[in-house]
């Protein structure tokens, strides 16, 4: 289903989209994870992406009860945004040889991959309220959160420390 297709007629069908475009965003999000892991030599760096893969197998679960809770199975659509963000993180993350250029570049994928997060939940959580599903926006919420609290620590890391070490090279 095609975002502006026939198949969304009401403003549950397209609430609905969003969950499945996410999940599939969050399963995606898995696959990269753990090469973001291998590339990493910032040990911080290091830590905070594999604190960030078992949020998101969490974030998985709690999109798969929010989908339950609204009374539709867990289903993912084609997410060329995603797809897009990760292709390019793959393409940069394979053209830097210097190590700490490329755990800054590792950081900015990352938080790029965090905003585009930031703003299908934030959205998420708005229709969710409209809907009347105050219980569905609960658990959204908890996962925005911990998006926002993922971006944050990475602007941290970047600024303390890994900038400035790309930056000396």
């Amino acid at each position: 289903m095609g975002l502006f297709t026939r198949d969304i007629k009401t403003m549950d069908d397209l609430f609905i989209h969003q969950l499945q475009d996410i999940y599939y965003a969050e399963k995606q999000i898995l696959k990269a994870l753990p090469k973001m892991i291998d590339k990493a030599t910032s040990a911080e760096l290091k830590a905070g992406f594999k604190q960030h893969l078992a949020e998101t197998e969490g974030q998985v679960q709690r999109l798969e009860r929010v989908f339950k809770m609204h009374g539709a199975e867990p289903k993912a659509v084609d997410c060329p945004a995603i797809d897009g963000i990760i292709k390019e993180t793959n393409e940069v993350a394979g053209e830097i040889a210097d190590k700490e250029v490329l755990d800054a570049a590792l950081i900015a994928s990352a938080q790029a991959v965090e905003h585009y997060e930031m703003t299908r939940y934030g959205t998420l959580v708005a229709w969710a309220r409209q809907l009347g599903r105050e219980d569905c926006a609960a658990v959204l919420q908890q996962t925005l959160d911990e998006e926002r609290r993922t971006d944050e620590k990475l602007t941290m890391l970047a600024e303390s420390s890994v900038n400035r070490k790309a930056a000396a090279e």
